[in-house]
């Protein structure tokens, strides 16, 4: 019951902030769609007990890959002044009555179906989403193909460091 209201949350969570990085038309509420789709996802990992990916959502994507976003999206420049006069004059009243009603439903969840923060058993469960599990995935079946890619990478990253220092020179017949 809790993990499938959790999972409604969530998903409606990840959906909507997908939504507004398509439906937005500042490029900024765009990004912060993006931002909350990628904590819903987090969020989702750490329901299905696969700590390690969702740690590595969050400081990665969520940290780095936004935070580089929202530089060039600055750097580009949202030069368009904002009207910053109250236009939903509901708006507060609706954020105080849907925080209530999520604060109550988290109540219910916690006091009346006896909610714990305390997982299952970690014997009997498979650790898929463990540090353990994706090294030992990773380093027995899939070193080649890793090491592959690091090396096609490499080699790409030189290629385009040494074509944007190559300055030719002109020679005179």
């Amino acid at each position: 019951m809790v993990d499938a209201v959790l999972f409604v949350i969530v998903a409606t969570t990840a959906v909507a902030g997908a939504l507004g990085v398509v439906m937005a038309r500042n490029p900024v509420y765009s990004a912060m769609g993006l931002l909350a789709t990628m904590f819903s996802l987090a969020v989702a990992y750490v329901v299905h007990l696969a700590h390690f990916v969702a740690f590595v959502q969050v400081i990665v994507y969520a940290g780095a890959v936004m935070t580089l976003f929202l530089f060039v999206i600055m750097l580009i420049g949202v030069d368009r002044s904002e009207d910053t006069s109250e236009s939903l004059p509901a708006q507060r009243l609706l954020v105080i009555l849907l925080t209530g009603l999520i604060a109550g439903i988290a109540g219910i969840l916690f006091f009346a179906v006896g909610f714990e923060w305390v997982g299952p058993d970690p014997a009997s469960l498979s650790p898929s989403g463990t540090i353990e599990a994706l090294s030992t995935e990773l380093f027995a079946g899939w070193l080649l193909p890793v090491l592959s890619t690091a090396l096609l990478l490499t080699i790409s990253a030189v290629g385009a460091l040494t074509l944007a220092y190559f300055r030719p020179t002109r020679r005179t017949p």
